[in-house]
């Protein structure tokens, strides 16, 4: 499920999913209708610009835009075995693992690929996820934390994933702030 987030300054006012964040941050506006109210895409990070004018069912008909497109149809794949493009290299193994690897479905190049394939895919896939998720902490707190002190420290340390570093800066700022900074950045900095 999608989230969004609405804040009020430095505050958190609503977190959920659009609707109710909309609904929510348009009370917000009414009671202190001279702040401005901030609605943010934690998928994304990006601002939202959304226009919390009318009824509610008015502002639910316009949200309506945001709803995710359905799947367009995959194309099929053609019939045949792919051109690999295999290029012949040695390998140094002790006899055991020869052995075990003869003994493999598909022998042991199969085997080999197999096993290089799923390495090379998990570690591709978590450096694209820690990449993304370092945009969207960045996109977020360009919009919001653009003037804060040591903003550009806190991104330097944000792209080194140096935690102890950005932690220090984020505990000196507004702790809503903070606070969500810490949930989209989460996955940053645990350990590979």
């Amino acid at each position: 499920m999608l989230t969004y987030t609405a804040f009020s300054g430095f505050n958190r006012v609503a977190h959920g999913p659009l609707e109710e964040v909309a609904l929510q941050a348009r009370k917000s506006f009414k009671l202190k209708p001279h702040t401005a109210i901030l609605i943010f895409s934690d998928s994304t990070g990006k601002q939202m610009d959304l226009d919390l004018q009318g009824t509610e069912n008015e502002i639910l008909e316009r949200l309506k835009v945001y709803l995710p497109a359905s799947e367009a149809p995959t194309a099929h794949s053609r019939a045949g075995r792919p051109r690999l493009g295999v290029v012949a290299r040695e390998v140094s193994l002790l006899p055991a693992h020869w052995e075990w690897l003869s003994n493999q479905t598909g022998g042991a190049s199969a085997f080999l690929r197999k096993l290089v394939d799923e390495k090379m895919a998990k570690t591709q896939s978590q450096t694209e996820s820690i990449k993304q998720t370092q945009e969207v902490v960045y996109r977020f707190l360009s919009a919001i934390a653009g003037n804060l002190p040591q903003y550009e420290e806190a991104i330097r340390y944000l792209y080194r994933r140096d935690k102890a570093l950005f932690a220090a800066i984020l505990g000196e700022w507004p702790e809503d702030l903070a606070r969500h900074t810490w949930d989209l950045a989460g996955k940053i900095f645990k350990d590979p």
